[in-house]
């Protein structure tokens, strides 16, 4: 990894959405079909990247505050309350303490989103209001993805008339564990039309796919459809993101790039709760997509615990010694 402060300039703070967007393209199943994984070579690979790709002092503290602006900040509790999403929204309005950032040198910061359910998207909307940060809401029966087709589609127009600029969608795991590409096809290229303006971020639950191969193929096929982003995981799989997966999705979309000029954001989500995974993960996209995947329009976390260990490891950066947990709450 290059470790200059060059790679990691903050630049002028996103969330807002600066790349056209993915259009889709007509299925091509040859393409589709073709598409293969290997999963020793993929799992080596993964596996080294801990060993070959690690940042130090100011360094790593430039890659962690960009990984907070790569946050959808989460809350997908069934006690979720209106206060508790208020607090969140506080939080990604002021990620990181004011006397950090100061003493980083740092002007203020955002985190990418905040992600709800439908049922809190006006109190999110509300409470981040002039902010720039968009509200993402989980949809189509999230996380399962079985409810009525026709109610899935309406949940997706209920979040976008509430204000979601973004949507998360969960794909049928059928679809593509009976190598039914047609079907899935059809289904992402609905709920793409159905967003209308809202961007949408394609949910594969990869742990419930079987194979990288089929990971692969459902990431082609979604891009195809006009998916927005492409996501690992819903968070309630028992196999969340992985850096193989990550591997094979990152590489599907550079493929995609390659062959459409289109590019394709990722989100990794579920289980990646430390500051050295963040790293990790802005690691791989720098090595396989470049620097312009390293921004928020391009590149998410769905993570709900993993900016407050950022912010603790900034902090041991600033004055050297490690706080308690529970000066870095969410909310």
């Amino acid at each position: 990894m290059q470790t200059t402060t060059d790679a990691v300039t903050l630049g002028a703070q996103l969330p807002q959405v600066t790349e056209p967007r993915n259009p889709g393209m007509a299925l091509d199943l040859d393409w589709v079909r073709g598409a293969q994984a290997n999963t020793s070579a993929i799992e080596r690979r993964a596996a080294t990247l801990p060993g070959r790709r690690s940042v130090k002092k100011a360094f790593q503290a430039a890659w962690l505050l960009r990984a907070i602006t790569c946050i959808d900040l989460t809350t997908l509790s069934g006690d979720d309350t209106e206060g508790r999403v208020r607090r969140l929204c506080a939080k990604a309005r002021q990620p990181v303490r004011a006397d950090l950032l100061d003493a980083l040198g740092m002007d203020a910061i955002t985190t990418g989103a905040v992600c709800v359910y439908h049922d809190m998207i006006e109190t999110a909307v509300d409470a981040l209001r002039g902010t720039g940060i968009p509200v993402a809401a989980v949809s189509t029966g999230f996380p399962a993805g079985l409810s009525p087709f026709p109610l899935r589609l309406a949940e997706i127009g209920e979040s976008v008339k509430a204000g979601a600029g973004e949507i998360d969608i969960v794909i049928s795991r059928r679809h593509v564990l009976t190598g039914n590409w047609t079907a899935l096809y059809d289904e992402m290229r609905a709920f793409r039309d159905a967003c209308g303006e809202a961007h949408v971020k394609a949910i594969l639950a990869t742990g419930e796919l079987g194979t990288l191969r089929n990971v692969a193929r459902a990431s082609l096929v979604c891009m195809m459809a006009g998916a927005d982003f492409i996501k690992t995981s819903t968070g309630k799989e028992s196999v969340n993101a992985t850096l193989p997966v990550s591997l094979v999705m990152i590489r599907a979309i550079r493929d995609y790039f390659d062959r459409t000029g289109h590019r394709v954001g990722y989100k990794p989500a579920g289980g990646i709760s430390k500051a050295k995974d963040a790293v990790l993960y802005l690691a791989l996209m720098k090595d396989e997509l470049g620097d312009r995947w390293l921004r928020p329009d391009l590149f998410r976390f769905g993570a709900s615990s993993l900016l407050g260990d950022i912010e603790r490891q900034l902090e041991h950066h600033v004055t050297g010694a490690y706080s308690a947990g529970y000066r870095h709450a969410l909310g």
